[in-house]
């Protein structure tokens, strides 16, 4: 390094930066001599510091801080390199920023049980959406778009009435929704998303259980995230009340549905041409 100033990388593990890092510096009495914001690439310049030795503690939102010592030099520099924040709860999260939802090689299905006996199950086949991670990953958002006559239980018949008024009413309301509104933390690398689900016309609000799984590049140069989400659904609260008995008074469709989601998401505004 030349010429003064404090210089420090602020780094996850996985190499990400940390955007919203603070350094705080002390010298050996303890007392405050500065307090720098990382800036957007998770890089630290501060002014230059009088010769010794001081401690410095690097702070983030959602990190374990901690503490390093740094020694100026006459210069009133000191270049600390790399430091490396391990996340609370030992799980490195996606860095801050848009990612693009992969409808190619992400999955959303539903589950319903038939008969009282066995489980339908039907996938949509088409759906996009995106996620925006905040430097405080409760500040996150996520929000989906699904058409709803794409779902395919592997029955033609029984799909076009899914797509019907008694259902999912595609004709009238061809898109399904989904906004988040909030996020509540649920353990290590688990959060409960709030949002509001819209379907077949009706908004209601809808919690998913969601599973960070990791990050890691793709075969096309990019960063791809993983997630796993659950939720389940009463069909009452959608208006879709279809379901009549056979004669043993058994209904024929189950009164909820299970909603699993796969989802592999790709960093920046644009999936891979």
């Amino acid at each position: 390094m030349t010429g003064g100033g404090l210089r420090a990388q602020l780094r996850t593990k996985d190499g990400w930066a940390v955007a919203h890092a603070v350094l705080t510096v002390t010298d050996m009495t303890g007392r405050q001599v500065l307090r720098e914001a990382a800036d957007g690439e998770g890089e630290v310049r501060a002014g230059s510091l009088e010769p010794g030795v001081y401690t410095v503690i690097a702070t983030a939102i959602g990190y374990q801080p901690i503490a390093s010592t740094a020694i100026v030099t006459a210069s009133g520099g000191a270049d600390l390199g790399v430091l490396v924040l391990d996340r609370s709860g030992a799980v490195d999260l996606p860095p801050p920023g848009p990612w693009t939802i992969d409808p190619v090689h992400s999955r959303v299905s539903a589950v319903a049980q038939h008969l009282g006996l066995s489980s339908v199950h039907g996938v949509f086949g088409a759906f996009s959406g995106r996620l925006q991670i905040a430097g405080n990953i409760l500040g996150s958002s996520v929000q989906a778009v699904i058409e709803a006559a794409s779902i395919d239980t592997g029955n033609a018949t029984r799909d076009e009435h899914l797509r019907s008024a008694d259902f999912l009413d595609a004709g009238a309301h061809p898109e399904l929704t989904y906004r988040s509104t909030g996020l509540t933390p649920a353990g290590a690398g688990r959060w409960t998303v709030h949002g509001e689900l819209t379907m077949a016309g009706l908004a209601r609000a809808v919690d998913l259980e969601l599973s960070y799984l990791g990050t890691g590049p793709d075969a096309w140069g990019g960063q791809r995230a993983a997630f796993r989400a659950t939720t389940e659904l009463r069909r009452e609260d959608f208006a879709m009340r279809y379901n009549p008995v056979v004669a043993a008074g058994i209904a024929v469709v189950g009164t909820t549905l299970k909603v699993e989601l796969d989802i592999q998401a790709v960093q920046g505004e644009q999936l891979p041409g």
